[in-house]
């Protein structure tokens, strides 16, 4: 296959309908969001990539691949890399959206980032030449990378991160504050944790602490029924989930309250709820929250084969394990016992931070894309043999500019 065939899109002549497609997807939603997910992806083309994974899926079905597999990411656009703070508490860029990860061609990552770079730079009115240019550059950043990694050991590779501290030297001082890669937001992030989320979104009722109420996106659920014993259920199944060590420390907490959560564009109205849990010191100072998420199918499995690992949330844990550096002690899956409804659980408001591709200059997003190829030529070479991929990636850059041309026709496809 040559690296010129990457370029490849046309819609095949039994491509499924978007909107059918995306109808489709909404039956095991929650019905009072699926307008608010509707409303969200309405709002620009970059929206609508990002809740239309399914859509790109079926597409890059229709693509040719050398045959190489990955831990891919199956969501690799640009809003879906984001700063964390590992257990060693150490503020590091990664990726920061599992749900669709699955065994997948490295390619279909690559094409996702890079079609989402395309229709970013079409929002700013950049002309073709220069889009093709920062296209193929973002490419080529995963190529050199992925070509240096290939000489890595693989414990070396395991470990490797991308700490913010490390990045402030390589990054002009304009773009580390665009893109919030500077130490002063470091320790900002590192001050965004369980107890800011405290100040902000709880009250102190009776003496007992409480959600507030922020409709759409924080609905508290105080009576008892249907809702609160798929919660109960599902975290009694996840203490299970956890190792030894892990599941001690968790049970040393306590949880208080729980309130439903609208979350990003493409999860909208899917099962999600925010659990509060107090310490044993019952005081300001020892809360954690906990995201419990709805975990279904990966949207690649229906062109790559089901997942081997049965259970989803399983596999969206499993698969962050495997492709981020950040690991979370509370990351754990659930299954809730009545509904049989499957999902993963992760801490929420813990030194987390995200920039807006939208709101960056030029030079920033240009640095900032490549900065996410880095991370997902790190991620690739963690799961899958680096030196196969960089061997068939070569040295030149043909393979960018294929990139480039495939992320210009598929842009047009989806403003269409």
């Amino acid at each position: 296959m040559p690296r010129s065939a990457h370029a490849d899109w046309t819609p095949p002549t039994d491509r499924p309908d978007p909107v059918k497609l995306l109808l489709s997807a909404e039956d095991p939603r929650l019905a009072d969001l699926v307008s608010l997910r509707n409303a969200r992806m309405a709002a620009s083309p970059f929206a609508y990539l990002r809740g239309s994974a399914d859509m790109m899926a079926a597409d890059l079905a229709h693509t040719q691949d050398i045959g190489v597999r990955v831990q891919a990411s199956g969501d690799a656009h640009l809003s879906n890399f984001g700063i964390f703070v590992t257990p060693e508490r150490n503020v590091v860029f990664d990726l920061n959206d599992f749900d669709q990860t699955l065994p997948a061609p490295y390619e279909w990552d690559l094409k996702r980032l890079a079609a989402s770079v395309e229709v970013v730079l079409r929002a700013k009115n950049t002309t073709p030449k220069v889009r093709a240019k920062v296209v193929a550059g973002v490419i080529g950043a995963y190529r050199r990378k992925v070509s240096d990694f290939a000489g890595w050991r693989a414990l070396d590779i395991w470990y490797a991160s991308t700490d913010v501290a490390d990045l402030v030297g390589v990054m002009p001082k304009s773009a580390r504050a665009s893109m919030l890669l500077d130490l002063s937001y470091a320790d900002r992030a590192r001050r965004k944790n369980h107890l800011g989320a405290l100040n902000k979104r709880i009250s102190v009722v009776d003496g007992h602490r409480r959600f507030l109420e922020d409709p759409p996106r924080l609905r508290p659920v105080r009576e008892s029924g249907q809702e609160l014993d798929e919660v109960l259920g599902a975290m009694d199944s996840y203490r299970l989930s956890l190792s030894d060590e892990h599941r001690a420390l968790f049970e040393k907490f306590t949880m208080v309250d729980v309130a439903r959560r609208a979350v990003r564009v493409g999860s909208v109205g899917t099962r999600c709820w925010v659990c509060l849990f107090e310490g044993p010191h019952d005081s300001p100072g020892d809360p954690v929250f906990l995201q419990l998420k709805e975990a279904g199918p990966s949207v690649l499995e229906a062109y790559l084969g089901r997942s081997a690992v049965g259970h989803h949330g399983q596999r969206v844990v499993a698969g962050q394990r495997m492709i981020q550096t950040a690991g979370d002690v509370f990351l754990g899956y659930a299954t809730a016992p009545v509904s049989g409804r499957h999902y993963y659980v992760r801490q929420l408001w813990d030194v987390k931070g995200s920039s807006d591709p939208s709101r960056m200059d030029l030079a920033t997003l240009t640095r900032y894309a490549g900065l996410c190829a880095w991370v997902l030529a790190r991620a690739h070479s963690r799961t899958g043999h680096a030196g196969s991929i960089s061997g068939y990636l070569g040295k030149g850059d043909s393979f960018d500019k294929a990139i480039a041309e495939f992320a210009r026709r598929y842009a047009d496809q989806n403003a269409a």
